[in-house]
């Protein structure tokens, strides 16, 4: 009776092989977009695309299904770099790949089915395509928090290389979706009606919001501070970088880096930061290890390591001093589901044998105790650390102590593969920056390695796959924005008011 039921229900959700097959297409383009890309244009005529085929959906279940097909498209190519940390040990894991792939493609598009089938509570096209516009990005927004979060891909995120991403300092990413959306139901709304102005109107929408980042971006910003920081990029190969024959060369290469005379000699570093996990070696303060990194410096060095606490692991970011004493620590605390951790790890590991993919032993991280500042003295002030995956999280970034100076993310991008992954990673840093108004500097493994400026802008950089280090002057912090003072609330309050009053506007409209 019951399984008569669940299969009653998956028939009613299945959209139908042609229809299945043009939501994913649709959300496939969609995805172009996105960093290193940046077709923004394409994704707008796919999303309304997508949009219309929900419209024409014959009721919620349809439409649901459609949402789902449209979801997984854009997620299975968007995200086509998840299949990278399955390749580093292909003999062992590259069965998985396609089961991860589907997995986490409509694991995701669940969210954007549900806005399908709530858009339906509506009657008609023009009023179904823009309660879409609202709900989907409702649904974007919960993504973001939802089992731990990934907002990564976010609709939005097709506006980053534009100017119109300066508004995501006034209402974050999700403002961004939320225009996306918009601006592609409108001319599914408006076409049966006046083609002319489902042309115009949403031209219109994008035309004023661009003209208005543009003004934004050419606000005046302060000049760089005088702190200098080295950001050091070893371009460690992830399947060579714990192999114990190779980890001893890329550690030297890394203090080679470090001790390299500066790029300008009126520009000594003040700070030298590596990237994470970047220390092959268990050690504590004052150790052989945390002085010989003490002695190529000469200066401060901000470390990625892993630690041992008792029988927990942690991924680490350590402040060597010139003593080679650490003197800081920070904890990562939003760690990689599957990647740094497993969910009921213990059974996992006892009864199928997984691991985390990013441990080098074990079942993976225990997580830290929460976002923190470090002072790194009068010269170059307060910094926000994140490790690798939390740069993603504009939650994560408000919910420090305190509001420090600048932002300073260590990270491996050598998991993501070097096509699409690690320029979406630096995408995301370029929001969070313009979102708290604040210099976000990276040090990443293989690349990009990159100073960012309070507008978002990249100041300098390193490219993909090679070794180097960066000499550059701290950019200046802007004022708190908006955002950084409000979060998503406003824009929460925003959607549900839409919501209702589309809702009132389709039941006006049937009486």
């Amino acid at each position: 009776m019951i399984l008569a039921g669940v299969r009653a229900r998956l028939r009613a959700l299945w959209p139908g092989g042609g229809l299945a097959f043009k939501a994913f297409l649709c959300g496939a383009v969609l995805s172009l977009g996105q960093a290193p890309f940046g077709l923004w244009p394409l994704s707008l005529l796919a999303l309304a695309a997508g949009i219309w085929l929900v419209s024409e959906a014959s009721g919620p279940m349809r439409a649901a299904g459609v949402g789902l097909f449209l979801g997984a498209g854009h997620f299975a190519a968007a995200l086509n770099w998840i299949v990278e940390p399955f390749l580093v040990e292909p003999e062992v894991y590259a069965w998985m790949i396609p089961f991860a792939l589907a997995f986490l493609s409509f694991g995701l598009a669940l969210f954007w089915a549900l806005a399908a089938g709530l858009a339906h509570l509506a009657r008609g096209r023009p009023l179904v395509a823009l309660l879409f516009a609202v709900t989907l990005a409702g649904a974007e927004l919960a993504r973001g928090w939802v089992l731990t979060g990934f907002p990564w891909a976010l609709i939005g995120h097709i506006w980053i290389d534009t100017a119109v991403a300066q508004w995501v300092a006034f209402g974050g990413p999700v403002a961004l979706t939320l225009l996306a959306t918009v601006a592609a139901a409108l001319p599914v709304a408006l076409w049966s009606r006046s083609r002319r102005w489902a042309v115009i109107l949403p031209l219109g929408v994008i035309a004023l919001a661009y003209a208005t980042g543009a003004m934004l971006a050419a606000r005046p910003i302060p000049e760089a501070t005088a702190a200098v920081v080295r950001l050091v990029q070893p371009n460690a190969a992830q399947h060579l970088k714990w192999d114990p024959e190779r980890a001893r060369s890329f550690f030297d290469r890394q203090l080679d880096l470090t001790s390299a005379p500066p790029t300008d000699p009126m520009m000594p570093p003040d700070l030298v930061v590596w990237p994470e996990t970047s220390v092959p070696y268990l050690f504590r303060s004052g150790d052989t290890v945390a002085q010989v990194i003490a002695g190529a410096a000469g200066v401060p060095v901000a470390v990625g390591f892993q630690r041992v606490d008792g029988p927990r692991g942690f991924n680490s970011l350590g402040v060597i001093d010139t003593q080679g004493r650490i003197s800081a620590t920070y904890d990562k605390h939003h760690l990689v589901p599957f990647g740094e951790y497993i969910p009921f790890g213990d059974f996992a590991y006892r009864a199928l044998g997984l691991s985390a993919f990013a441990a080098q032993v074990g079942n993976g991280y225990s997580a830290g105790e929460g976002a923190l500042v470090l002072d790194f003295g009068p010269k170059l002030g307060l910094a926000l650390p994140l490790i690798c995956y939390e740069a993603v999280f504009p939650q994560d970034l408000r919910a420090a102590p305190r509001r420090a100076g600048w932002i300073l993310q260590i990270t491996n991008d050598a998991w993501f593969g070097e096509v699409t992954g690690p320029y979406q990673h630096l995408a995301q840093a370029r929001l969070r920056a313009i979102e708290q108004g604040l210099p976000f500097l990276r040090a990443a493994n293989t690349g990009v390695t990159a100073v960012i400026d309070a507008r978002g802008r990249v100041v300098e950089a390193l490219p993909m796959g090679v070794s180097g280090f960066l000499d550059a002057r701290l950019p200046a912090a802007l004022p708190a924005t908006i955002y950084a003072k409000t979060g998503d609330w406003p824009l929460f309050l925003l959607l549900i008011g839409l919501f209702g009053a589309l809702l009132a506007l389709s039941g006006r409209k049937d009486a």
